[in-house]
């Protein structure tokens, strides 16, 4: 369950990502030398493969927000001031962004990793992976770029900082996004796919609009 009390922290099913060559088990994602060049300081040690990856997080991030809060409750988790995150939002060992870049200089090169921290104790990890990928490896094809910067140390979620877009506040919400027609979902995962689970999310809203609850 993402939310079991309701003045207390959720319960998260965060997901750490790295990427390695089968033949040399070199971390894709580490960059052999420092960047003097980065745009930001926080990917001065990112490869390119890895940025383009983080960009593709970045921008699908919206919209399988069904896949990666797939419950009424998931939504209690994704609030302001929960250590939840609830933007689109990234930065190099940020514990209050979406999406925390594990990467030297406070890790070890081969360590090198996303750890992508929207999904709660109530996703199905295989899913969560597979978008994942799906979205990263978008961003590696079409050799995206990072749209927005960093959250700076001690910048949180939601402040004047904080560029990235609201995530869905409800399962209508973000169902309603991910089945829409120019969707992303769509174009990684397939109208068969997001059509199927869509259908399984608004079974559950259905059910919950039916339900009287102690409230």
């Amino acid at each position: 369950m993402a939310k079991p009390r309701e003045n207390l922290p959720g319960n998260s099913g965060h997901m750490h990502v790295s990427l390695c060559d089968p033949d040399t088990n070199q971390n894709l994602f580490a960059r052999s030398e420092p960047d003097p060049n980065a745009p930001y300081e926080d990917i001065k040690h990112l490869s390119d493969l890895g940025r383009h990856f983080l960009a593709g997080l970045i921008e699908g991030l919206p919209d399988v927000m069904p896949i990666f809060a797939p419950t009424i409750n998931s939504y209690k988790r994704l609030v302001e001031n929960f250590w939840a995150p609830v933007t689109v939002s990234w930065g190099l060992e940020h514990r209050a962004a979406s999406i925390r870049l594990i990467a030297p200089p406070t890790a070890s090169p081969k360590s090198t990793r996303f750890e992508v921290r929207v999904p709660g104790a109530d996703t199905n990890p295989y899913l969560v992976l597979a978008t994942i990928l799906a979205l990263g490896w978008r961003g590696v094809e079409k050799k995206l770029e990072i749209p927005i910067p960093p959250l700076g140390k001690g910048e949180d979620v939601g402040g004047a900082s904080d560029k990235g877009v609201r995530l869905a506040k409800s399962l209508r919400e973000a169902t309603e996004k991910f089945k829409s027609k120019d969707s992303i979902a769509r174009e990684v995962f397939g109208d068969d796919f997001v059509d199927h689970f869509a259908g399984t999310r608004e079974h559950e809203l259905r059910l919950w609009d039916e339900a009287v609850t102690d409230w």
